[in-house]
């Protein structure tokens, strides 16, 4: 099972309030990524027009793989229209080489808005209006304790640079309420990281084994959901 839900915080980037981020330990474990070199050439950035941030990959040329409380209005708790979401690809420091807006999303089943949950279910395909030049990313089987690891994306203490913790490792498969499965991980993240993939080597390149849903309080690591057998691209 996994960690009770008060040990765990979710990570949709927000204005900031002087408390301590979620997912980090206070070690310098993330670094800049280049956002024009693979894999980080297919995350995008993920925005809202009710001001929420998050990050998540193309999956095929016009779907965007994030996570479900990423459009999740924060005022009515209620899922956003898809044209309120729009994806920027490549950005760094206000510039991005393509953007699209969203003409459909399509959220797991048994994800509830007003509690932004369960983590299980806390995941989200976007379809774009219009496909995004750039590579794609493979859906990776389900990986072992163990398997070297990595996560980036925008996140709150740096949201115009893309940063990553390129050497971490899946801690464990563990499952929630519903026994819809999850991946806890070592990989040092914060607020803004939602919806990025949790990356694992495939051959001489990269695969998407979970999305980012959760972090840590006072620790480093966190919670993705795992990829393995989602029909993400039905």
């Amino acid at each position: 099972m996994i960690a009770p839900r008060a040990l765990l915080a979710l990570l949709l980037a927000g204005p900031a309030l002087g408390q301590p981020l979620p997912g980090l330990d206070g070690q310098a474990s993330r670094r800049p990524a280049l956002v024009a070199e693979a894999p980080w050439s297919s995350l995008v950035r993920v925005q809202s027009e009710a001001g929420g941030r998050c990050t998540g990959v193309l999956i095929a040329p016009n779907r965007v793989l994030t996570a479900a409380h990423c459009l999740v209005a924060r005022q009515t708790r209620r899922m956003l229209q898809p044209g309120r979401v729009h994806v920027l690809a490549g950005y760094h420091r206000g510039e991005f080489r393509a953007q699209a807006r969203v003409a459909s999303l399509r959220v797991a089943p048994g994800f509830e808005a007003a509690t932004s949950g369960p983590f299980g279910a806390d995941w989200a395909v976007l379809r774009l209006a219009a496909p995004l030049a750039g590579p794609v990313l493979p859906l990776a089987g389900l990986p072992a304790r163990g398997t070297p690891a990595m996560l980036g994306g925008w996140q709150q203490d740096r949201a115009h640079a893309l940063l990553a913790d390129t050497a971490c490792s899946v801690l464990a498969q563990v499952v929630d309420g519903a026994g819809r499965l999850l991946l806890q991980h070592g990989c040092a993240g914060t607020r803004g990281v939602s919806g990025a993939p949790l990356l694992v080597r495939r051959g001489e390149g990269w695969a998407v084994a979970g999305v980012a849903v959760g972090a840590m309080r006072e620790a480093r690591g966190g919670l993705a959901v795992a990829v393995a057998g989602l029909p993400l691209l039905d």
